[in-house]
């Protein structure tokens, strides 16, 4: 059971059976609580602020992933709080790589999720960058 309300939730798989994707997003979220707002987060270690996996994707995504968790459980909350994701790439050919990682610490969390394909972030070797609001229910 999610921690909200999740109104019309789907699998990438069927909305895009040709991209091999498995994310479960929704349209919606009916959420009460604390709100959370998690800055968009980068392959970087947060404590020396090295920059980590240099040109590759998913590497990226996944200690993006892991900054995003560790900041949530140090707010008080978890994955299943997430309402909201956005997802900025660098490039369209990450986009796979990069939703089939993220996919795998959000399974059954169904967040409403927006993406984006920018020019750059705010250093030329981050490929992927990903915000979040979540709700800590009551």
């Amino acid at each position: 059971m999610t921690a909200h309300t999740r109104i019309r939730p789907f699998n990438t798989k069927d909305t895009y059976p040709e991209q091999k994707l498995d994310n479960d997003l929704c349209q919606a979220v009916v959420a009460k609580g604390t709100m959370v707002f998690v800055r968009g987060q980068v392959s970087q270690d947060l404590d020396t602020r090295q920059s980590l996996h240099v040109g590759d994707a998913t590497m990226q995504t996944r200690k993006t992933m892991q900054n995003i968790k560790m900041l949530m459980e140090e707010s008080g909350g978890n994955m299943d709080h997430i309402c909201r994701i956005v997802v900025y790439l660098t490039d369209i050919r990450y986009r796979q790589d990069v939703y089939r990682e993220m996919g795998q610490w959000l399974k059954g969390v169904f967040p409403c999720s927006t993406g984006l394909v920018i020019t750059a972030l705010a250093r030329p070797e981050w490929l992927v960058e990903i915000e979040v609001t979540a709700v800590i229910p009551d």
